[in-house]
């Protein structure tokens, strides 16, 4: 599960013209669903410290807040941009299976908060969302630790199938993600490296 998460002075989402979600202050969280997820740690995206508290920068998190959170579902996050100009989305799980997980973890947001406080969108519609990103601060969050794609020239190893024949063997490059969202403070007081 990949997700998108923005804090925000507010946020809204449409569909038809129509509002029919909005926040005041809290988290803007796009979620995208993958072919073998389950489901994700919640707790992380409701505790995570992205607000101020008393001058002192990513201390509090959206519940220390009282804050609310906007969740949209979006599968285009699980796009495979890798080949060619056409974004690839063979990752994404199918629509009723993620319909139903989103659902899932709709209801898991809800019970380890406070649940008007957890809105969402419409799954599956055409939704056109609006956001006033306070910052800006955006973060990614992704369940994988590793991708397992081909990358030219990148480092490979050789996975064997095990039964010794060499035209079932196979090259698969590993590519080690970085820790999303980690945030280290520089040499001077004010500067921030995000990684």
């Amino acid at each position: 599960m990949r997700a998108v998460v923005q804090r925000v002075a507010s946020a809204s989402v449409s569909v038809d013209g129509k509002v029919i979600s909005s926040i005041s202050r809290g988290l803007m969280i796009l979620v995208g669903i993958g072919t073998d997820d389950t489901l994700a740690d919640v707790e992380t995206l409701l505790n995570i410290r992205v607000f101020d508290a008393n001058g002192t920068m990513w201390k509090s998190s959206v519940k220390d807040i009282a804050g609310e959170v906007l969740c949209v579902s979006q599968f285009t996050l699980m796009a495979n941009t890798t080949k060619g100009n056409k974004p690839d989305f063979h990752r994404a799980m199918s629509t009723n299976s993620s319909k139903d997980l989103y659902a899932t973890f709709l209801e898991k947001m809800r019970q380890l908060y406070v649940p008007d406080r957890i809105q969402d969108g419409e799954f599956g519609a055409m939704m056109n969302v609006s956001l006033t990103n306070e910052g800006p601060v955006t973060l990614t969050l992704d369940t994988r630790k590793f991708e397992y794609v081909a990358v030219p020239g990148g480092p490979s190893r050789k996975k064997s199938s095990g039964n010794g024949n060499k035209d079932q063997d196979r090259t698969v490059d590993v590519v080690p993600s970085r820790p999303s969202g980690s945030v280290a403070r520089g040499p001077s007081h004010g500067e921030l490296d995000v990684s």
